[in-house]
């Protein structure tokens, strides 16, 4: 298992298991500004998790067609050091506000990966979820890890319905830039659960070397 795998835990909606997912070792947290979500943070959430994240963590803020001045408005009030669109977003849509950006991709069937990425060329990454149509993203659903691309140009962290569980068998079989969960370490929609979060945590980063 590769020492060099990121990991972002999503979906933190408290200063709690914002401090939580840094302590097991997490590299990112991503806080969710889509409203129909169970995970979903107000900006005054938003700012109160911001608080308990230091210089060295990267907080990421996850939109879904999202108007601009809905993410202007966020923008002005919690320090986001990193977007993430998870809607159907054009490449202009997603450079117009000057911070690095990664890209979700929904794997439906009819896909192509390495089309969708070349349609946002100044995207940091990549970030590949499972498909459920109506649904952007947190289904708890895993899709076919043969689909991820074998030494992309650009960083790609896969997703998907990951637990502690099946980490370990999914980075080996994608070896992807890093992992993002969220219902994989969650006692309940928006709550982690601390055992989960350091499980996972364990299995993503100290995996035995000869797996890969």
């Amino acid at each position: 298992m590769s020492q060099d795998i990121r990991v972002k835990i999503c979906g933190i909606t408290r200063s709690e298991d914002a401090r939580l997912a840094l302590r097991a070792g997490a590299h990112a947290l991503g806080l969710v500004f889509y409203p129909a979500s169970p995970r979903a943070v107000d900006i005054e959430q938003a700012k109160a998790v911001a608080r308990t994240v230091g210089p060295f963590a990267t907080l990421v803020g996850l939109f879904v067609n999202a108007a601009p001045a809905t993410i202007d408005a966020v923008l002005n009030e919690v320090p986001l050091q990193l977007l993430q669109f998870h809607g159907d977003e054009t490449a202009d849509e997603c450079v117009r506000y000057g911070r690095p950006y990664i890209k979700a991709l929904r794997m439906r069937p009819e896909l192509d990966v390495m089309a969708a990425m070349a349609e946002h060329p100044h995207a940091s990454g990549f970030l590949l979820d499972a498909y459920r149509k109506g649904v952007p993203g947190g289904t708890g659903e895993t899709f076919d890890w043969e689909r991820v691309p074998r030494n992309p140009e650009r960083p790609v962290i896969l997703a998907g319905g990951l637990t502690p569980d099946n980490v370990r068998q999914a980075i080996s079989a994608t070896r992807p830039y890093g992992v993002d969960v969220s219902g994989g370490v969650e006692a309940s929609p928006g709550l982690k659960d601390a055992g989960k979060v350091n499980q996972f945590m364990f299995n993503a980063l100290n995996g035995d070397q000869g797996e890969l």
